[in-house]
């Protein structure tokens, strides 16, 4: 099934026969906590809380909850609680990890360290989902990487557009309609991100990158607005369809999708893929309802890669 909005996410979640465990990493923390037990008392997921046994008890009764109805696993500093979600990983025993109290920087670091074996080769990348309510797109719009890779290169690009792409087939997107992002809609050879994004739409018209179907470079306006692409006679079967924007570097794509999110009012998820297991990352400060999207979609993913 095509999933169109967080509402069909949810939906094929809790069908699903069995579901995904979710290790959380320092899992002592409130505002994660909150909806970790939202999650897992809708259907969606079976958390594995790792961390400071105390505190985790302590916060599960502040919200109405019995510990005895959640997997603890004590471990005493993030360290070790790193270890112990990285070895279920490896015993079969988690499909998901998700951050709690800790810093971006030492999760990812521990993912793609050597001794981790948890990076499938390539890039590692973070692709977010967004859903407009106020009638400005007509479908969920994927956008990657927005949290990642800083300004990566052409091979890199292309990895992270090949980690994008197994989602979107996941979701049960067959051949996504991918934008590679560019202030111009031609190649000019004194701006390097229209170079990369013709290349990947060579690769895309040879057969080099199959099932979807690759535009670029293409403007934001042509990629979202079908009347804005008529009116400037720009034709593409990607043109106001885009299932999937590939921005140039990080600080576009972080400007981008915070622009969905604080003045189109967009609900979000958002997922690190590329490692072995779906990671959820989402910040402390974010809505609630993105950490909830969020595990709901590396739910999916987990069981349907």
């Amino acid at each position: 099934m095509k999933i169109k909005n967080f509402a069909d996410l949810i939906i094929q979640v809790q069908k699903m026969d069995k579901k995904s465990r979710v290790a959380v990493v320092a899992a002592q923390d409130e505002h994660t906590l909150e909806g970790v037990v939202k999650a897992a008392k809708d259907n969606l997921i079976v958390p594995i809380l790792i961390g400071d046994e105390i505190k985790i008890t302590e916060i599960l009764q502040n919200l109405g909850e019995l510990s005895d109805a959640y997997q603890i696993v004590p471990a005493g500093d993030v360290e070790t609680c790193l270890k112990i979600a990285i070895q279920l990983v490896h015993d079969k025993k988690a499909d998901v990890i998700m951050k709690g109290k800790l810093e971006t920087g030492q999760l990812m670091k521990a993912i793609v360290n050597k001794e981790s074996n948890l990076k499938k080769g390539g890039l590692i990348s973070l692709i977010g989902f967004y859903q407009f309510s106020n009638d400005k797109y007509h479908k969920l719009l994927a956008v990657s990487d927005i949290g990642m890779n800083t300004n990566p290169d052409f091979d890199g690009k292309k990895e992270i557009l090949l980690n994008a792409l197994n989602v979107l087939h996941a979701f049960g997107v067959a051949n996504p309609k991918v934008a590679v992002m560019g202030a111009v809609e031609k190649m000019n050879p004194k701006m390097p991100d229209t170079i990369d994004s013709d290349n990947l739409k060579k690769l895309n018209v040879s057969g080099a990158i199959k099932n979807c179907i690759i535009e670029g470079p293409i403007s934001f306006d042509l990629a979202t607005n079908k009347e804005a692409a008529k009116i400037k006679g720009y034709q593409s079967p990607v043109a106001g369809d885009a299932d999937l924007l590939i921005v140039p570097d990080i600080v576009s794509g972080n400007m981008l999708v915070k622009s969905f999110t604080g003045f189109a009012d967009a609900q979000t998820a958002g997922l690190v893929v590329g490692a072995k297991v779906p990671i959820v990352l989402t910040s402390r400060s974010a809505e609630a309802s993105d950490k909830y999207y969020s595990m709901a979609l590396a739910a999916y993913v987990a069981k349907n890669f």
